[in-house]
């Protein structure tokens, strides 16, 4: 073989070696999935639960005592306020109120009669007609007469409470529930037991307990807010959602010592009457907006072995990093990352556990719903 022949095999060789070297070097390095997170707006929400109650709540009691005559509603009917409900034996109460009435009216006469006399006898005395004593006397006598009158008048009034007490009526609008009671039955004004219930439903409450912890961030989301109203939607107890939304109206001003919780109310329309007194509620309460919120997907995020959510990340020359995050709650498949992760970072989605920190790897995107690009 000739020199140069030689020189040439000896060359090809060489660039054979670099070559299969160059592809194993390539080959080696593993294939990872990506998601480049973005930054947007978020609004911040907390999952709490709590029971129904009536906006306004009214029992039924009678003020006088007596029979039951009549039941004057249909149980369950929508009921307005200052509506007759019962009607219990009168009579009684008419007679006392026509002899307070009688009385009052005796009163009036004789309170005319002393008075004109105590006048008569005042211009008497400057002409010595009557003694200085009986003028003093007759109008002593007009003075107490109009005294009985405002007694007699006195009790014309509570007569006339009292028999117009006999008719109980609806102290509030509202829904009527079941009587407790039926025509001839006797009732006293100081029994302990309720006729009937009236519920006022066009709105209602929704009491929701929450951590005292919880609350003061909720505080803080709110204060961020151009107005500290809070809407609130439900889930009810079948899993589907209220039509109509509420507002957060007011929270307990001292935290239970046994749970380390407070009360919040919100105050939700009922216009069907869908919520009733006393049914299981979920609620989601939008607390804030979040405008540059980091969402990532749950299975770029793990735990070590303290419980720690952990990440990879492709930095900007294709090496692995591993970041500690905190995260705030979940947004569907996603974990809402609070520290640790910023826009732009490239999160490793797929192939998590082929490779470790400081590896360099080959990136392939991931779109939303893991295709890849």
């Amino acid at each position: 073989m000739k020199i140069n022949e030689l020189m040439f095999v000896l060359a090809f060789a060489l660039t054979a070696c670099d070559n299969s070297s160059a592809v194993s070097v390539s080959s080696s390095q593993a294939e990872v999935g990506v998601k480049v997170l973005k930054a947007a707006p978020y609004v911040v929400q907390s999952e709490l639960t709590g029971r129904i109650k009536a906006y306004l709540t009214a029992e039924v009691r009678p003020q006088v005592g007596g029979i039951i005559q009549q039941r004057l509603f249909k149980e369950g009917d929508n009921v307005v306020a200052g509506q007759p409900l019962y009607q219990i034996d009168s009579a009684s109460y008419q007679a006392s109120y026509d002899e307070a009435a009688a009385a009052w009216k005796n009163a009036q006469a004789t309170v005319d009669a002393d008075c004109r006399k105590a006048k008569r006898y005042a211009g008497l005395v400057s002409v010595e007609g009557v003694s200085r004593q009986d003028a003093d006397d007759a109008r002593a006598a007009c003075e107490q007469d109009k005294a009985s009158v405002a007694g007699k008048k006195a009790a014309l009034e509570s007569a006339k409470i009292d028999l117009q007490r006999t008719r109980i009526r609806a102290p509030i609008s509202g829904r009527i529930g079941i009587s407790s009671v039926t025509p001839g039955a006797l009732v006293s004004a100081a029994q302990d037991d309720a006729l009937a219930t009236i519920r006022s439903l066009d709105r209602v409450y929704v009491d929701l307990t929450q951590s005292s912890g919880d609350l003061l961030r909720l505080r803080k989301q709110a204060l961020a807010k151009s107005s500290t109203t809070l809407n609130v939607s439900l889930t009810l107890e079948d899993g589907s959602t209220y039509a109509h939304q509420g507002q957060l109206e007011l929270t307990e001003v001292a935290v239970d010592d046994e749970t380390g919780s407070v009360t919040l109310r919100a105050v939700f329309p009922n216009p069907q009457y869908q919520l009733l007194p006393g049914m299981f509620v979920r609620a989601t309460l939008e607390e804030g907006v979040r405008n540059d919120a980091i969402l990532a997907p749950q299975q770029g995020i793990t735990r070590d072995a303290s419980g720690n959510a952990t990440a990879l990340v492709v930095n900007a020359n294709n090496k692995v990093e591993k970041r500690s995050v905190v995260t705030s709650g979940t947004s569907g498949s996603n974990w809402l990352i609070t520290q640790g992760l910023q826009d732009g970072d490239r999160l490793i989605v797929e192939g998590v556990s082929k490779v470790i920190p400081g590896e360099t790897v080959k990136v392939v995107n991931v779109e939303t719903g893991g295709e890849k690009s």
